[in-house]
């Protein structure tokens, strides 16, 4: 599943909230007062322009903020907690794991449907809107892996967007020669740690 415009669409004052309780569980009053009005200003700074006028949305965060990506965590963990735990504690969901906001669920499709997982995933925040990628013929996608779905095993490979350009940093580029050559490091890393098989391997 994938939350549609994650940043966009989180609530500010319902994130502040749920940042105050969690963090009034384990500090003092004090503490939690200070972070939660240093988050609130640092939250309400966000502005935009479009077409010569300055506008501040009542919701979402600012992509590429240093902030962004813990203020949704602290709103989702919450909702994960309150929500999705309790589908893992009967079994009706067997895996649930999410990176930021792509999220793999593996469920038992004789207790509950991808129907009904998306029908609930979509009352859980008005805010949030969740959309399914299902498998197709027993494969699918999450984040840069294609998980493929066999009677015995799972078998691990590379998935790549059909617009990937592969284009990387000219090295003749008037760059540190440490960021140009930070892509390969990547890729290079990532196929080795990848439970890939022999013929796969050598195609990477």
């Amino acid at each position: 599943m994938d939350i549609k415009d994650l940043y966009v669409d989180i609530p500010i004052q319902e994130t502040l909230q749920t940042a105050r309780a969690q963090l009034f569980k384990h500090n003092d009053r004090t503490f939690t007062d200070k972070f939660c009005s240093l988050l609130e200003t640092i939250l309400n700074q966000n502005y935009f322009t479009y077409q010569n006028q300055i506008y501040r949305p009542t919701k979402g965060v600012a992509m590429g903020s240093s902030i962004s990506g813990l203020t949704a965590e602290i709103l989702l963990q919450s909702l994960e907690r309150t929500h999705v735990k309790p589908l893992l504690d009967t079994n009706r969901i067997v895996l649930y794991t999410r990176y930021i906001d792509d999220i793999l669920i593996v469920y038992d499709t004789a207790q509950i449907s991808l129907d009904t997982i998306t029908r609930y995933a979509n009352t859980i925040n008005s805010n949030l809107e969740l959309s399914p990628t299902p498998e197709q013929n027993n494969r699918v996608s999450f984040l840069d892996l294609s998980i493929t779905r066999n009677t015995s095993h799972l078998e691990i490979d590379i998935f790549r967007k059909p617009t990937i350009t592969d284009t990387t940093i000219s090295y003749l580029s008037n760059h540190l020669q440490e960021h140009m050559l930070a892509a390969y490091r990547v890729l290079i890393n990532r196929m080795h740690k990848l439970p890939l098989n022999k013929n796969r391997l050598e195609t990477e």
